[in-house]
C-alpha cells in the first residue's frame, strides 16, 4: 500500500522515536536463534536514535550480548481499538555505551525517566543505543512505509554548541520558564494543563513530559545549531503561544 498524497511519513516516524518512553524489544536468543521479546524503557539520543538501559540479569541483555541485532516496536495507541495508532518497527543494532557517549546516554536518559537513577549505576546495568538500519511505519490504510536511517535521524553536523549547551538550556527552561513550557503544550499542541517540564533539545525540536500526561513533541519551524537561535526560537514560540491565548 503506498501513503496517501498529505501524509508525512518521515515526520510521524520521528516524532514517534522522540515521544516513546516505552517499547518492545526483540533479541536473538544465543544457540537457537529463537525470537525472545520483552518490554522497555527507552530515551532518545541528540539524533532519536533509541537508548536503552539494561541490565545484565536480563534475558536480552544477554541475548543482545551475544547477538546485538534487535528490533524495537514503539506506538501510540488509539483510543478505542489499540491497532488504530501509528506504530513503528526500528531494526537495527544495539552497541553498548562508553565515555562520552555513556555520559551523554546516561543524562538524556534521566531527564525522561528520573526515577532510575535509584539503580542506574549498578555494575549490572549499561547503556545500549541502537543504530538504526531501517524503519517500518503502520499508521493506517494506505499508510504503510520504509524508511531509511537519514530520513528519520536528526543532523547533527554543526551544532556542536547547541549539544554542549543542552543540559542548561533544559535546567533553564525547567527553573525559570515552565509557565512558557505550559503554553507550548497547551497552545501550540493542544494538550491539557499540566505541570510540563523540558526533558530534551536539539537542531530540529524540543522534547517536554509531564506526569499522567505523556511526551510531547514541538518541531522548531528551521534547524538551529547555536544556543543563541535557540534562545531566539523559543521566544518565537512563547510569543506565538501567548497570541493563540488571546484568540
Amino acid at each position: 500500500m503506498q501513503p496517501t498524497s498529505d501524509f508525512d511519513a518521515a515526520k510521524l516516524a520521528r516524532s514517534l522515536l522522540r515521544r516513546s518512553r516505552q517499547g518492545a524489544l526483540a533479541t536473538l536468543m544465543p544457540g537457537s536463534g529463537d525470537p525472545y521479546c520483552s518490554l522497555v524503557n527507552i530515551a532518545s539520543h541528540w539524533d532519536s536514535s533509541p537508548i536503552l538501559l539494561i541490565s545484565r540479569l536480563a534475558v536480552h541483555t544477554r541475548n543482545v550480548m551475544g547477538d546485538p541485532r534487535v528490533s524495537l516496536m514503539l506506538d501510540e495507541r488509539g483510543d478505542s481499538d489499540p491497532l488504530e495508532g501509528a506504530r513503528i518497527m526500528v531494526a537495527g543494532t544495539a552497541e553498548e555505551a562508553c565515555g562520552e557517549l555513556k555520559a551523554t546516554l546516561r543524562r538524556r536518559y534521566l531527564n525522561v525517566h528520573p526515577s532510575a537513577e535509584l539503580f542506574v549505576d549498578f555494575e549490572d546495568f549499561s547503556f545500549f543505543r541502537i543504530r538504526p538500519k531501517t524503519v517500518h511505519l503502520v499508521a493506517g490504510f494506505g499508510r504503510i512505509v520504509d524508511l531509511a536511517p537519514e530520513q528519520i535521524l536528526t543532523e547533527l553536523e554543526g551544532a556542536d554548541a547547541l549539544l554542549a549547551a543542552e543540559q542548561s538550556a533544559i535546567d533553564h527552561m525547567n527553573e525559570d520558564h515552565r509557565d512558557a513550557l505550559n503554553l507550548y503544550a497547551t497552545e501550540l499542541l493542544g494538550a491539557a494543563a499540566a505541570d510540563w517540564r523540558c526533558t530534551g533539545c536539539d537542531p530540529d525540536g524540543l522534547d517536554i513530559s509531564a506526569n499522567n500526561q505523556g511526551a510531547l513533541r514541538l518541531d522548531f519551524a528551521r534547524r538551529i545549531v547555536t544556543p543563541a537561535e535557540l534562545r531566539r526560537v523559543l521566544k518565537d514560540l512563547a510569543d506565538k503561544a501567548r497570541a493563540a491565548t488571546r484568540n
